[in-house]
């Protein structure tokens, strides 16, 4: 794609008026230092704050600042997927709007980039103004992804990353709803490095991810990239009928070569709410497959844009070139 644009910036925000005006302040100030074309595209996931109006504010003194708005909260991954949809440069930066990425990481990625890598990842070796519990489950999960996938998932690391505009072109054609965008780019094989950063505490406002959505986005990458889950329930299956059947045998054993007796009927019944628990626990799992398939087989777009900001006549032509393409393959986002 031809574009005089060098540099992109996408910036996934859902309610964040309280700090918005600030993380515009210093991309700005980063990005002005590298003397070259950039965009700041800000994806507003459906706010009912004064997030998007704060940004369209902005984009009125800032040609560089363009905004996508959609038409409710499709949620933080269909974001960064749009924002890579409508990404013109020929390096695309994801980076949240929290500020606990620290925006000056930026100019190290597009070092790494310029010496031939086309994925640079932000690594975070601290995570300031997190609980304990936060910390420790996110150490936990990223290791335990790793270990069951075959795709190499960078461990302690977020969406902040840098890619390549070809990664870029790669990731627009991948069409699945249930989006783990981090393993997405994993996936795609390019050469990747990574940056060393301290995560800072949140700058203002709350976090987006509580401990649902935190659970929800988990349940999206292991399913989105193994299929281990579905073998262990079968191995889980396997081992349980295995020892029902031994201990079947015991009974028997214990009813014609001993004078054993069995009174009541409460192990009975724990043993069968635990077999029970057992099956309901595989088929939730078997479901959790099956709904993504589901999901897929709709059809419906990925997400719906009502406003545009800060395009011209020009970028207004690209765009719909875009969304052009994307009916045209029938991925319409």
């Amino acid at each position: 794609m031809q574009t005089d644009i060098r540099y992109t910036v996408i910036v996934p925000m859902f309610n964040e008026q309280e700090v918005i005006a600030e993380t515009y302040a210093r991309l700005k100030q980063v990005m002005d230092t590298l003397g070259e074309p950039y965009e700041l595209l800000f994806v507003d996931d459906g706010s009912r704050d004064r997030t998007a109006s704060i940004v369209k504010e902005i984009s009125r003194n800032d040609p560089c600042v363009r905004m996508l708005g959609f038409a409710r909260n499709f949620g933080h991954q269909v974001a960064i997927t749009a924002g890579m949809d409508y990404a013109e440069g020929d390096a695309v930066v994801i980076i949240d709007a929290d500020l606990q990425d620290p925006p000056g990481v930026i100019v190290q990625m597009i070092d790494k980039w310029k010496q031939g890598y086309d994925v640079v990842y932000g690594k975070r070796l601290k995570r300031e103004g997190e609980t304990w519990f936060k910390k420790t489950s996110a150490h936990m999960f990223y290791r335990m992804l790793k270990s069951m996938t075959s795709v190499d998932i960078p461990v302690d690391a977020g969406d902040f990353r840098l890619i390549d505009r070809k990664v870029c072109d790669v990731m627009k054609s991948l069409t699945e709803r249930n989006r783990y965008v981090r393993g997405l780019v994993s996936w795609t094989g390019f050469r990747q490095t990574f940056v060393e950063y301290t995560r800072e505490e949140r700058w203002a406002g709350d976090t987006k991810y509580p401990l649902r959505k935190m659970l929800r986005f988990a349940v999206d990458a292991i399913a989105s990239f193994s299929y281990k889950p579905l073998k262990l329930a079968a191995y889980l299956g396997f081992v349980l009928s295995l020892l029902s059947f031994v201990y079947i045998l015991v009974i028997v054993y214990q009813r014609l070569f001993t004078d054993t007796t069995i009174t009541g009927w409460s192990s009975i019944v724990a043993i069968n709410l635990f077999f029970n628990g057992i099956v309901l626990i595989i088929l939730g799992i078997i479901g959790e497959y099956i709904g993504r398939i589901y999901d897929e087989s709709k059809g419906r777009p990925l997400y719906i844009i009502w406003d545009k900001t800060g395009y011209g006549e020009e970028s207004a032509d690209n765009a719909g070139k875009h969304e052009r393409e994307a009916e045209r393959q029938g991925i319409l986002r």
